[in-house]
């Protein structure tokens, strides 16, 4: 199993709607609010890196309220 993580900046008062969306896209594990320059953070898993990039890039980035995203791709441990 693959899996990414995506920081999530959402516009001003669409925090809860983007938040409720994330959660509700096939392959988003998790979902939670963090402090910073980002409001959301997302755990997207899925068996191939490239299906959850497929989620990443024609999916959660057209959600309405979302203005921008970093995607980071976890990669094998020490």
């Amino acid at each position: 199993m693959e899996t990414v993580f995506l920081l999530v900046a959402t516009e001003v008062g669409r925090l809860e709607e983007v938040h409720r969306r994330l959660r509700s896209e096939p392959g988003v594990v998790e979902v939670e609010a963090v402090t910073g320059p980002y409001d959301l953070i997302a755990k997207v898993q899925a068996p191939h890196i490239n299906q959850a990039l497929d989620v990443v890039v024609h999916r959660i980035r057209k959600i309405p309220g979302i203005k921008g995203t970093e995607t980071l791709v976890t990669i094998a441990g020490p």
